[in-house]
């Protein structure tokens, strides 16, 4: 058993996962805490991999399960389908988390931060100041890059008061230009050209279950939907493929204009009620205007149709 403690965020890792773990492990490092290793459930996207090349440092090692009794630290996620192949028999010690809580359980009492900001790595940057934790400018950059990332450089209505104070400051640390980089940041994200469409469906997808219902909720982000709507057929193909093997009830794919701030939604599978009973679905297509954020508009949407 790996002796070291791993920290890690959900599966198809998105620059809050990667950023997160890698900014725990360097926080648990300066309090004098025990010997932990951030790693990566998944491959890492173009956004986050252009953020880890501007700070020069590689990316987590990749995990593929944890064994038993292996101890664990969960940011970004608490969710077990989210996680890890194995992770109902390891020991978790600790989540940091701004999801909702659903399908958690423990054998033993944890140290479990939940707040409901925007980021991940917003709730990290409170833990270094309430710890008087200096802050350096890589450490500022990555948290800064998971802030930008999550709220959309502030522009998902995710973003909180606390975000937004925590990216100033962040910035200012880290000595970046917060419009320019940020900009460049996400739309480095959006170059989907050498992705296959089983790719796409999986560079940041989560799965979800409610009542019995499982759905997967896929988003790719794009400064053109028509540009990724060239490929509908064979993204149907491949959520068609995701549906059979996953056993989905309903799997939506989520194609999210950054500049404009609008999605537009492929939906497929058995249950596509659960968009068709809020919106006009034509040729398993819907548009949505002002919707960006899976975790505040997208998923309660599905959850409140089910």
């Amino acid at each position: 058993m790996n002796k070291e403690i791993l920290i890690f965020g959900h599966k198809n890792p998105d620059t809050d996962t990667i950023c997160s773990a890698i900014v725990k492990q360097i926080l648990n490092e300066k309090s004098g805490k025990d010997t932990c290793k951030a790693v990566r459930l998944g491959n890492v996207n173009k956004e986050t991999q252009y953020v880890l090349d501007y700070v020069e440092i590689e990316a987590p090692e990749l995990l593929e399960h944890v064994d038993e009794g292996q101890e664990v630290i969960l940011v970004d996620h608490n969710e077990f389908n989210q996680s890890v192949d194995g992770i109902d028999n390891a020991k978790v010690l600790e989540v940091i988390d701004h999801h909702r809580i659903s399908n958690f359980e423990t054998a033993e009492p944890l140290y479990y931060t939940a707040k409901p900001y925007g980021c991940t790595s917003t709730i990290l940057y409170g833990e270094f100041k309430e710890k008087d934790i200096p802050i350096d400018k890589k450490e500022a950059t990555l948290m800064a890059s998971a802030i930008i990332s999550d709220t959309l450089l502030l522009k998902s209505p995710t973003t909180t008061e606390y975000d937004k104070k925590a990216l100033e400051n962040l910035s200012n640390i880290a000595g970046i230009d917060l419009e320019k980089y940020g900009l460049d940041m996400l739309k480095a994200g959006t170059d989907l050209d050498d992705f296959s469409e089983e790719e796409l469906l999986n560079l940041d997808a989560k799965k979800f279950e409610k009542d019995g219902v499982t759905c997967v909720i896929a988003q790719v982000n794009t400064v053109s939907i028509p540009e990724v709507l060239k490929r509908e057929e064979k993204l149907k193909e491949a959520m068609q493929d995701e549906i059979k093997n996953e056993n989905l009830d309903v799997c939506i794919l989520a194609i999210t204009d950054i500049l404009n701030s609008d999605s537009e939604l492929i939906v497929l599978g058995e249950r596509t009620d659960v968009i068709e009973k809020s919106h006009h679905l034509e040729d398993d297509k819907v548009f949505l205007k002002g919707v960006v954020s899976r975790k505040k508009q997208l998923l309660p949407m599905v959850e409140n149709n089910i």
